[in-house]
């Protein structure tokens, strides 16, 4: 098919569909709209956010469509994929010509919050699931919440709870923030410094970066200078390591303070340096080395990525469309509210989660880990170079449900 402006289509396999079959589905009977399942992969392309979505998501994506064998119940699955540029008039734009002309039956996202936020009404409007694996607003489970909703990955409140309660369990007290200055970052701290309060512990300041900055030295010194027992860095992929060089370089942690990045990746240590990075403590809900089905996963990947392993988005890429096209099998349909129910009923199992329930609400319950940077004595790898530790159960590190707000709930 011809390429369109800002998004190209991936050609589906031709293979077979045997799991329609064993469920007494034929393609004679499935319900599929214009004879394909379409699914829109939106996501930074080419921007700050690019590095832990970008074209690694859109891969994760497609990983799913192929594993799935490129059909299901007898229908062609396309893959649309475009560049949001950070830009909700861009993202938003490209929902809407997805959803109104080119008969998108899903999209799977990892676009910033305030994409996120603005073609969720379009979602709810026409029905259609709307498929969250990077995107962080606990607002799209919560006030702005959509019976079309399902988040996968992480959002604004369960990255900076388990790191906080971790920190303030070994004693530290005092805690500095430094933001990116936009609705994700603005939300998660405003969360954290919840979380260090009630917990007996103090926020003692704090400061906001633009998204994309390249010089963090007056935000890393005001930090320093605030004396704060935990620096807690809440920003993503490019704004974090350009955060934690500068760290480096006034030698915060050499200078006894704990730096915390909750949206840390092997990533951004790796791109940081061992030397850096090593003793940091977050929890993360993913790691490519923690089993053997993860690190065959990412053994997979890293062989059509130049090497990069798995981040936490593009793995949940994955997941996301491989739970949609399990749902669409089972209901042997593509019609919004039957599959998003559907996926609502059937726990989530693939390489990297384990029978994790979806709440009505859209929260997939799924558990994080505490983990640490290896010293570089420890690593044997570049990507080496995390100790994953205890698990957090999903019911305990996401937001209960009767806090989120959500109307759809509330009403049930």
């Amino acid at each position: 098919m011809k390429s369109r402006p800002l998004s190209s289509r991936i050609a589906p396999a031709t293979f077979a569909t045997l799991a329609a079959l064993s469920l007494g589905i034929t393609p004679a009977h499935a319900q599929i709209s214009d004879n394909a399942v379409r699914i829109g992969v939106l996501a930074d392309m080419s921007g700050a956010y690019s590095a832990d979505g970008g074209p690694g998501f859109a891969l994760g994506a497609r990983m799913a469509v192929e594993d799935f064998g490129g059909q299901v119940n007898g229908k062609p699955i396309e893959l649309l994929v475009a560049d949001d540029q950070n830009k909700p008039d861009i993202g938003t734009g490209i929902a809407r010509r997805w959803i109104e002309q080119d008969k998108v039956d899903t999209i799977v996202t990892t676009s910033a919050s305030s994409i996120a936020l603005s073609v969720n009404g379009l979602m709810k409007q026409y029905q259609k699931p709307y498929l969250l694996a990077g995107t962080g607003s606990s607002d799209l489970t919560g006030k702005a919440c959509s019976p079309m909703n399902i988040n996968f990955a992480f959002d604004t409140y369960m990255l900076p709870k388990g790191t906080v309660q971790a920190l303030i369990g070994q004693g530290l007290k005092t805690f500095f923030f430094i933001t990116v200055d936009y609705t994700v970052g603005t939300t998660m701290q405003a969360e954290a410094a919840r979380f260090v309060e009630a917990l007996g512990g103090k926020v003692v300041g704090s400061v906001k970066h633009p998204l994309g900055a390249t010089d963090f030295s007056s935000y890393v010194l005001q930090a320093q200078a605030s004396k704060a027992q935990v620096v807690m860095v809440l920003n993503f992929t490019s704004d974090t390591v350009n955060t934690l060089k500068a760290a480096g370089d006034f030698r915060l942690a050499k200078g006894g303070q704990v730096l915390a990045v909750p949206s840390m990746t092997a990533n951004s240590v790796a791109a940081i340096g061992l030397d850096l990075a090593q003793g940091m403590q977050f929890t993360t809900p993913q790691y490519w080395d923690r089993n053997d089905e993860n690190r065959a996963f990412s053994k997979r990947f890293m062989e059509r990525h130049k090497g990069g392993v798995p981040t936490l988005t593009q793995a949940t890429a994955y997941s996301a469309v491989t739970h949609y096209l399990k749902a669409v099998q089972a209901t042997g349909s593509d019609e919004g509210p039957a599959v998003v129910a559907r996926m609502k009923a059937t726990p989530v199992n693939d390489f990297q989660m384990k029978n994790v329930p979806i709440r009505e609400d859209g929260v997939v319950l799924r558990p994080t880990y505490l983990a640490k940077v290896k010293a570089p004595a420890e690593s044997k790898s570049k990507y080496d170079n995390q100790i994953i530790g205890a698990e957090i159960p999903g019911e305990q590190i996401w937001r209960p449900l009767a806090e989120g707000g959500c109307d759809f709930v509330k009403a049930r």
